[in-house]
């Protein structure tokens, strides 16, 4: 069941990151579009989970810690999206689609995914790694932001807002991910020690 459920989610992942594809009408190149894709943590990180769920299909037996940190990432996705940049960005037609398989339904899925079949023997030394891809993105986006001029999220746009600004807005992304790092440790360990056996 755990691997028909992921194959079922890496599904919906695919389909969602094709409507993000086709929605970038703007750009007729498909090496344009994939460029212009790459330019988000929202893609990347759904990209890198639905190939961990493709993996799984296959059999791959995920960490507990790979699967929590997956779970730190996308859920990042979905509240940085709802609380943050929904209403800035409104869409419509496919992209109202991708937008919903990327921002909602996968974050909400995998979660689903993690909490039913995941396991979840995680330490509290595992946190600080969850941090690592979200930093590697957000060092990716600043130097692609300062060398094309084109900014992936406002909060990070050092041109508008000045490094300082920027600065400040990654520690409170920091502090935030660790908060929920944190609460994802303390909810996997309690479902862990609260298992039968």
């Amino acid at each position: 069941m755990a691997r028909l459920t992921a194959f079922a989610l890496a599904l919906v992942g695919l389909a969602a990151l094709r409507a993000q594809f086709d929605a970038l009408t703007g750009l007729s190149l498909a090496v344009d579009r994939i460029w212009a894709m790459a330019a988000y943590f929202t893609i990347l990180t759904n990209a890198l989970l639905v190939a961990h769920l493709l993996a799984i299909t296959k059999g791959w037996q995920i960490s507990a810690a790979r699967a929590a940190g997956l779970l730190v990432a996308i859920t990042t996705v979905g509240i940085l999206y709802h609380a943050l940049l929904g209403n800035q960005f409104p869409t419509k037609g496919v992209g109202w689609w991708a937008d919903l398989g990327l921002h909602t339904v996968m974050p909400l899925g995998f979660g689903a995914w993690w909490l039913a079949f995941a396991p979840k023997h995680v330490r509290w030394s595992d946190v600080p790694q969850w941090l690592i891809w979200p930093v590697i993105y957000t060092a990716y986006a600043l130097i692609r932001g300062q060398q094309t001029g084109a900014w992936a999220y406002p909060f990070l746009n050092a041109d508008a807002l000045g490094w300082a600004h920027v600065a400040r807005n990654i520690g409170a992304l920091v502090v935030a991910l660790v908060v929920l790092g944190l609460a994802i440790a303390a909810l996997a360990r309690f479902l862990h020690s609260a298992k039968p056996g």
